[in-house]
């Protein structure tokens, strides 16, 4: 089950080290709803590897604008407590965010 990010927890799951990817989503988004059930199979799959949650961007909005989050669905990953060089927007495949998920494990 994807983990619940908000404004009050997210800085510290990604100092954890641990690799993170972020779900950056809306209630309203129809490309969001779509993805939520992928998002929810992938980080089912990859827990012990990869935190994956969900940022709701109508009920928080700090880590949203730190990161100019302009359009949903965003994904972004971390690493290390550091953003990765791997950014995704717009609707997503599964395959496509699972080869995005083994190239931040690769990093």
């Amino acid at each position: 089950m994807a983990q619940e990010f908000t404004d009050q927890n997210i800085e510290e799951i990604i100092a954890s080290g641990k690799p993170v990817i972020v779900d950056f989503w809306a209630t309203w988004c129809s490309p969001c709803m779509a993805m939520g059930p992928i998002i929810e199979e992938l980080a089912e799959q990859y827990k012990e590897e990869v935190i994956i949650g969900k940022y709701n961007c109508d009920e928080e909005s700090s880590f949203a604008t730190d990161y100019r989050i302009m359009g949903l669905p965003t994904l972004l990953f971390f690493k290390n407590g550091k953003p990765a060089p791997i950014r995704l927007s717009g609707s997503q495949s599964r395959a496509k965010i699972e080869e995005k998920i083994k190239e931040l494990l690769a990093l």
